[in-house]
């Protein structure tokens, strides 16, 4: 048998998507569509190479600029599911700019898939003028659900899926800051450039009039992989979005990585040295959150590198990792417009066994608070073969400033030079460096041990460095206790990863503090 031809392929696709659902079943009745349709189409695009090229747009579509795509805007009087009384509303987003790859938008009603057929009608096009219709499979560039999250009278935004595999979405009182994605291929750079999944086709289910969910299905398409998702909304204080996913790899995937979250760091307590900015920090998350299969919490404070920066965290069966904003204070930011003290932190739940790997974090230097610069994702360490689906699934949820765990959480991160003791002038005589670490503990138990620190215990390491002094005082101002931690290294350039946390009486009161330091 020949290898099959990908425009026969896709073009059956296309032709599948539009027979979605009226297919006879064996007795003459509809055939429902299910989510293992989604997984038959992945596994069948699987077969055939990757068109990385997108189709070309008509013009004048071809030609827009941020700001003319931007003045495209959905007319909100044409959002679908409102008819039957649901609580969800589904805009659609006009193709252009960046997003130049047509995506099919497709409803399900009664077990029926329909594909949403272009309307110019559906959009207010600004300043943008079309001559002629446009085709009406042109497709949309991504889609956006409202729902009535922050009041039972007044729809917000909910969820958004546009670019690539990004989305995001917010629980109630949130901002947009971060954003979440399908998955991420080679984030790395090993051996190439980064691969980014996209979605190539959604199915947006009807709720019921009473539905306290939504589900929307999705085709992944990638050079390494094809893949089904289906993407079960739950709207409320913490948002959640439950993630059911398999996968169909075209090519063995040494570098996949799953639950990927992207987001913002550039200006932080720990770091100001990239500008003179009056806002004290500018970031969309502060830190990385790891429940550690093992029981162990770790946090880990973001940084703007001088240059790229990837940590491992290597884990078996991890039971959570998620990048979070836990600064909620206006004073930290001073920004009245973007409102960093309300940008949400997601933070993933696998469901099930993962295996061996590691969360993987990727931080990479800029100059401006509009890059995403971080980037963290679970990398398994066996890789996936060619040709075996794989099935996973998790749980997204959006988090404020809340505690996940019970114990004491680090809440400030600070550095400064090191006091000259005479060990230290004698260090830096044979070339070495020292530094001093400053790390806020609050909550948990520590209000208890305030009135009497010297009962707790800071338990501190550096890898390839010496950790030369250490002590812990109350902080009045947090509820809890702040430690001072001198590391030494003996070279300029040489880097350190540091641990550390508080116990007593052999029992842990803290996460643990993760922290790289390179001497300069």
């Amino acid at each position: 048998m020949t290898e099959p031809n990908r425009r026969a392929v896709v073009t059956g696709l296309a032709l599948t998507s539009l027979l979605a659902g009226s297919a006879a079943g064996q007795e003459g009745r509809p055939k429902p569509f299910a989510f293992a349709d989604v997984e038959r189409r992945a596994e069948t695009l699987a077969k055939v190479p990757y068109a990385a090229k997108a189709p070309s747009l008509p013009a004048p579509i071809a030609k827009l600029d941020y700001d003319a795509w931007r003045d495209i805007r959905f007319k909100p009087e044409k959002a679908f599911l409102g008819a039957e009384g649901s609580p969800f509303r589904l805009q659609l987003f006009h193709l252009g700019f960046l997003y130049d790859r047509p995506v099919t938008v497709n409803l399900v009603r009664g077990g029926v898939a329909t594909p949403i057929a272009y309307q110019a009608s559906l959009f207010d096009m600004g300043r943008t003028k079309v001559d002629k219709p446009l085709p009406v499979d042109l497709g949309f560039a991504g889609i956006r659900i409202h729902a009535f999250l922050n009041s039972p009278s007044l729809l917000d935004e909910l969820i958004v899926f546009l670019g690539a595999s990004y989305y995001r979405f917010l629980g109630r009182d949130e901002l947009y800051g971060l954003s979440a994605r399908g998955l991420a291929v080679n984030v790395e750079g090993q051996g190439g450039p980064e691969e980014f999944p996209v979605f190539r086709e959604f199915w947006v289910t009807m709720p019921e009039a009473n539905a306290d969910a939504l589900v929307v299905d999705a085709l992944l398409d990638s050079p390494g992989l094809a893949g089904a998702f289906r993407f079960t909304v739950h709207p409320g204080d913490e948002t959640s979005v439950a993630v059911q996913a398999t996968l169909h790899p075209r090519t063995e995937l040494t570098t996949l990585g799953l639950a990927p979250l992207t987001s913002m760091f550039f200006i932080g307590e720990n770091d100001r040295r990239h500008s003179d900015d009056y806002r004290p920090e500018l970031h969309d998350s502060d830190g990385l959150q790891i429940a550690a299969g093992s029981g162990e919490w770790l946090w880990r404070p973001l940084d703007n590198p001088k240059g790229r920066r990837i940590s491992h965290f290597a884990d078996t069966d991890p039971k959570g990792f998620g990048l979070l904003q836990r600064d909620r204070s206006f004073e930290s930011y001073q920004d009245l417009e973007a409102s960093y003290q309300r940008r949400p932190g997601y933070f993933v739940e696998p469901d099930g066994a993962w295996g061996e790997g590691a969360v993987t974090l990727m931080e990479l230097p800029t100059d401006t608070e509009t890059n995403d610069n971080v980037v963290a994702c679970w990398r398994p360490r066996q890789p996936y073969p060619a040709g075996e689906a794989v099935r996973l699934s998790y749980r997204v949820r959006s988090v404020g400033g809340d505690v996940l765990h019970p114990g004491a959480r680090v809440v400030n991160t600070f550095g400064a030079a090191a006091l000259a003791s005479g060990t230290a002038k004698a260090d830096e005589a044979k070339g070495a460096l020292s530094r001093r670490f400053l790390v806020d503990f609050a909550g948990g138990d520590l209000a208890y041990y305030r009135a009497d620190p010297a009962r707790v215990e800071i338990v501190a390491s550096a890898s390839d460095a010496r950790v030369t002094a250490t002590s812990l005082v109350a902080n009045p101002h947090t509820g809890g206790l702040r430690a001072a931690i001198d590391v030494t290294v003996s070279a300029p350039g040489q880097t350190t990863d540091l641990r550390a946390f508080l116990r007593a009486g052999g029992r842990a009161l803290s996460e643990t503090w993760v922290y790289p330091w390179t001497a300069a």
